[in-house]
């Protein structure tokens, strides 16, 4: 994503970030399971009016949104548990015997971590739509709803390339929120932001659209390198980032809840604030509401998101591009390379393009074609209008999915469990290998890399081999995948070392 604005004080509005790396796909035969039942603005104006006669949404009037909206945003708890053993050394039994496991001044027990965040509740059926970064890692989520109701949560399905999860609780009749069209949203406009701020319950705030499509770059970036709270793309999912900027207030705490229009309809889920202070300090970001419809719907029939791609890689254009580009606008997005099986390239887009148009709406910028294009899924057909030496071309263009081909894929659970770990293993050379036999350790798995998610929350770092899953001695990656495969929504216990001090034992667990 190309960013034009050097954001360094962005972060993600809640207290828990994510990351994932490659996720495994699987072709679905059909596609029978439930659709969400959405509660959706009229696409036509109908007169309503607030308690106080006024007209619905009169500038100004904050009332009806905030009485309207107040009861269907949920405050999220998640708490984390894991089981650390520091400092436990590898002591001859005899002395175990008369000084028992702690000896060498090792610490011992379970370390809970927890967070706050907010939700949306989209179905009277219990489905609730958040941010990725709140329920991602967690061990435990607990809603309470407006009525202080309590309930355990269950992940349906997370979108790591949006920030957008979604989760459910057993309850009938919930008050749900009424979608509206980010789209016609207007800059200038007032909107109000609710949400659980700093565990504040049921906070409302208001503002205006400050901008709309804002890419900021802040969805798969490393937060270890850039002072960032962010989330990550799953490897082939490239971050989809089209964000709604408001001034209205947000802080950490609000992430993944509402913003709306002042009719009350969901336009947008707060998700990141510009800030050198981790607190508001004057533009908050929002996922569009198009989007969160298009990800949450397909989540929850799917398993995963159903993304069409064109298959391009892009630039975007000013006058200065233009020039170096030899191309005859300067607004648009510049059509750089094609990927392998690029559905552009087979619908007759050529290199040197420049995109003006999707389906006869303007473009100038990446962030809008994306936005445009992710809400379609793979075969579906879309118009682009390019603009060629000079003159506009229309394209019927069938979209793919990043596989290249035009079929539903869903996510193989059991790449999925590795992806969410948020590292890279390998297996150890023959020389390590030697070494740790010295300490009578036959083998192990070594993390490579560490790129956020649950390993990184669970502060290990690169170098640390992994002797054991459940109890269960690994010594190979093979060995390794076949420990956690099928231990979704499960426990897992982790137990290994470090090269340098291999008489340190640590051990650490969470839920997949």
């Amino acid at each position: 994503m190309n960013m034009k604005t050097n954001w360094k004080g962005l972060v993600l509005v809640g207290l828990i970030s994510s990351a994932s790396t490659l996720a495994g796909l699987k072709l679905l035969s059909s596609d029978n399971d439930r659709d969400v039942i959405f509660k959706e603005a009229p696409t036509e104006s109908i007169a309503r009016f607030t308690s106080t006669g006024a007209p619905v949404g009169a500038p100004g009037d904050f009332v009806y949104a905030a009485e309207a909206t107040t009861p269907t945003v949920v405050h999220i708890k998640s708490t984390i548990a894991r089981q650390q053993y520091r400092g436990q050394q590898q002591i001859p039994d005899i002395f175990r015997d008369f000084f028992g496991d702690d000896f060498g001044g090792g610490q011992r027990g379970p370390q809970n971590s927890e967070a706050s965040g907010s939700g949306v509740i989209i179905s009277s059926d219990g489905y609730i739509v958040t941010n990725n970064h709140v329920v991602e890692g967690a061990q435990e989520l607990e809603v309470t709803l407006h009525n202080k109701g309590k309930y355990r949560a269950k992940v349906i399905g997370t979108d790591p390339s949006t920030d957008i999860a979604v989760i459910k609780v057993e309850a009938k009749g919930l008050p749900a929120v009424t979608l509206g069209n980010s789209d016609a949203v207007k800059v200038g406009e007032w909107v109000v932001a609710v949400g659980n701020p700093f565990n504040l319950e049921s906070t409302v705030t208001a503002g205006i659209v400050s901008a709309k499509g804002r890419g900021l770059g802040i969805i798969g970036q490393n937060s270890r390198r850039n002072n960032l709270t962010p989330t990550a793309a799953a490897a082939g999912d490239s971050p989809l980032e089209s964000f709604i900027q408001t001034d209205a207030v947000v802080n950490p705490g609000n992430s993944g809840g509402a913003l709306v229009n002042l009719k009350g309809e969901l336009i947008g889920i707060n998700t990141a604030i510009a800030s050198p202070t981790g607190s508001f300090a004057g533009y908050a970001f929002a996922v569009p509401s198009s989007i969160v419809k298009k990800v949450s719907s397909d989540i929850i029939k799917f398993g995963n998101v159903q993304r069409g791609y064109l298959g391009i890689s892009l630039d975007d254009l000013d006058s200065r591009k233009a020039e170096e580009y030899g191309v005859k606008v300067n607004d648009g997005v510049y059509v750089r390379e094609f990927t392998e099986n690029s559905a552009a390239k087979a619908g007759g887009v050529n290199k040197g393009d420049v995109i003006v148009k999707v389906d006869g709406v303007d473009i100038h910028s990446i962030p809008e074609l994306q936005q445009s294009i992710g809400l379609h899924k793979p075969g579906d057909k879309v118009n682009l209008t390019v603009n060629r030496d000079g003159k506009e071309k229309e394209l019927s263009i069938t979209l793919r999915n990043r596989t290249g081909g035009s079929d539903i894929i869903k996510r193989d659970e059991t790449a999925a469990v590795m992806s969410s770990l948020g590292a890279q293993f390998g297996n150890l050379t023959d020389q390590e290998k030697q070494r740790l036999s010295r300490y009578k350790i036959d083998g192990g798995v070594k993390v490579l890399a560490i790129e956020g998610g649950k390993f990184a929350r669970s502060q290990v770092e690169e170098g640390f081999i992994i002797t054991k899953v459940n109890g269960k001695a690994v010594k190979t990656v093979k060995d390794f995948e076949a420990a956690i495969a099928g231990k979704e929504e499960s426990m897992v216990q982790f137990e290994g070392l470090y090269p340098d001090a291999p008489y340190d034992i640590y051990s650490f667990g969470f839920r997949l």
